[in-house]
């Protein structure tokens, strides 16, 4: 697979992503680089789209799963994957089911992708994005959030979580415009965020 960058920030996105990948084997399931440029063509993963399985009605596990993986990335050094930056926990900056691939039979995680947002940050940037992708795709689901925060070992209070959601939609928002001032994926996010603002735990 070979992954393509487009828009602001494109070629600092793709080193960023590249340096992480080198540095996380052995510590995180990442796909192996094959090749550097232009884009990043990466090692073929046999897993099962954590989304796709949440879906299918392991909701329940899939959670578990990225719960303790999580847990395992929030405890790694972060000046062993970014030593240019200083202080806060590594983040991966887009955590969630949309991003994991596991076993489909034993609902390991086999692969953590997308790392080109990584930063290192607050852990509670991940916790909530990962309830956000849960609550926003799959609503049937969001009780088995519980299993996600107890594998984690950490459930922030809400007000917090709700925070850390719509600072990443403006993030997101921010990205958009600059890329296309106006577009339609702005526009997008903008309704997105107003709905997790109405939102209650």
């Amino acid at each position: 697979m070979t992954k393509a960058y487009r828009g602001p920030d494109a070629a600092q996105r793709r080193e960023r992503e590249l340096t992480v990948l080198r540095a996380l084997p052995g510590r995180i399931p990442v796909p192996a680089v094959v090749d550097s440029g232009p884009g990043l063509t990466l090692e073929y993963v046999d897993g099962g789209h954590g989304q796709e399985l949440i879906d299918a009605g392991q909701a329940a596990d899939v959670l578990r799963a990225c719960g303790e993986m999580l847990r395992l990335l929030h405890r790694t050094p972060p000046a062993d994957v970014l030593p240019d930056e200083s202080g806060g926990t590594l983040v991966h900056g887009d955590y969630g089911p949309n991003n994991v691939l596991l076993d489909p039979v034993t609902l390991r995680v086999v692969a953590v992708v997308d790392w080109e947002w990584t930063h290192r940050g607050d852990p509670i940037e991940d916790l909530a994005w990962c309830e956000w992708i849960v609550r926003a795709h799959h609503p049937r689901h969001v009780d088995c959030l519980r299993e996600f925060f107890e594998a984690y070992g950490d459930r922030p209070a809400w007000p917090d979580r709700q925070r850390a959601m719509l600072t990443r939609q403006r993030d997101l928002i921010d990205f958009s415009e600059r890329w296309e001032p106006a577009g339609a994926t702005a526009q997008l996010w903008r309704r997105r965020l107003a709905d997790t603002e109405t939102w209650t735990e």
